[in-house]
């Protein structure tokens, strides 16, 4: 694997699963891969879960990791082509990502969608200027579009604690103060569209994700209904996608919080958040405190999916 943004990168699934419960049964069984290996892991943006769990994953594979904070002692970087240079950016991304380049044997990079062009949010214009000019192996550590490696852990627990064969999986939208990119959400009914799952999305009108994300799932707009039955409960907040309203919020209802009430209506459903939350906006307390709550063994896993991408990325080195 030469790089990794988004789920078809990853291949057969029952394949990757199996391989990741192989890796954390023996999380440092292939540190010759990464002996004398440089990771180059670059946040444009905050980070807590994935800076840990994927510096981790490459420790375990015998790399040695340098982290770059953009935002943080390092010159800001002007990533537009054609703009005359006279503001605040002294650096082009276009001379930086070659550089960076020269240092390291793998690249991370996360930057988030900014909401100032859908267009070039939805081309992935960051990642992509770091495939196309780093020459070297990338991996999305989250991107405007997609978080794979989140939405990899999110299949690796849910394949750890599901009770049947097919379960019902719903991706439930929920409030929050500030806008939020779609990357999650579209990364995960990515993959979960990749499965066999019974797979909704709940969420109010104006919310629709992308049609391309959506794919083969269910939609319902009345969330009780959509939760009837479920194995599992995956909430999370993002802004509008369409059109006038791109990345803006157009509801911070609080009926959409998810209770213990609407838990009831569960399959006695674990409940799942990719983290950070704001507790009693997208959750209530009682529910991310209960037993049925999985939201640090899914975290955990974000070390497993790391290590399971990188140890592919070192193989085809």
């Amino acid at each position: 694997m030469r790089n990794f943004t988004n789920v078809q990168d990853i291949g057969d699934l029952k394949g990757a699963v199996k391989e990741a419960l192989e890796v954390k049964a023996n999380r440092f069984a292939y540190q010759h891969l990464g002996r004398n290996r440089t990771l180059l892991m670059i946040f444009f943006n905050s980070s807590l879960r994935t800076r840990l769990s994927t510096q981790k994953a490459a420790m375990n594979l015998g790399m040695n990791t340098i982290v770059l904070d953009v935002n943080q002692g390092a010159w800001k970087l002007e990533t537009e082509r054609g703009v005359i240079m006279d503001g605040d950016k002294p650096e082009h991304l276009l001379e930086a990502i070659p550089v960076m380049g020269c240092y390291c044997d793998v690249i991370g990079v996360r930057a988030f969608a900014r909401f100032e062009n859908k267009e070039e949010d939805y081309n992935e214009t960051i990642i992509n200027q770091f495939i196309k000019y780093s020459g070297r192996p990338v991996f999305s550590m989250e991107a405007a579009t997609r978080h794979p490696l989140q939405s990899f852990a999110d299949l690796i627990t849910i394949e750890e604690y599901k009770r049947c064969e097919r379960p019902k999986v719903v991706l439930s939208w929920a409030p929050h103060p500030k806008s939020l990119p779609q990357a999650v959400p579209n990364s995960f009914a990515e993959w979960m569209n990749a499965t066999d799952y019974d797979f909704v999305i709940t969420h109010p009108k104006g919310y629709e994700l992308a049609p391309q994300f959506v794919g083969k799932a269910k939609v319902e707009y009345d969330q009780r209904k959509a939760f009837e039955g479920a194995d599992f409960i995956y909430a999370k907040n993002w802004s509008a996608y369409a059109d006038p309203n791109y990345g803006k919020v157009l509801s911070t209802d609080r009926a959409w919080t998810v209770d213990s009430e609407k838990m009831g209506l569960t399959n006695n459903a674990f409940f799942m958040h990719c983290l950070p939350v704001r507790r009693n906006m997208i959750v209530t307390d009682d529910v991310i405190e209960s037993p049925q709550s999985i939201v640090i063994p899914e975290a955990a896993n974000r070390e497993i999916s790391a290590q399971v991408v990188l140890k592919r990325i070192l193989e085809s080195l």
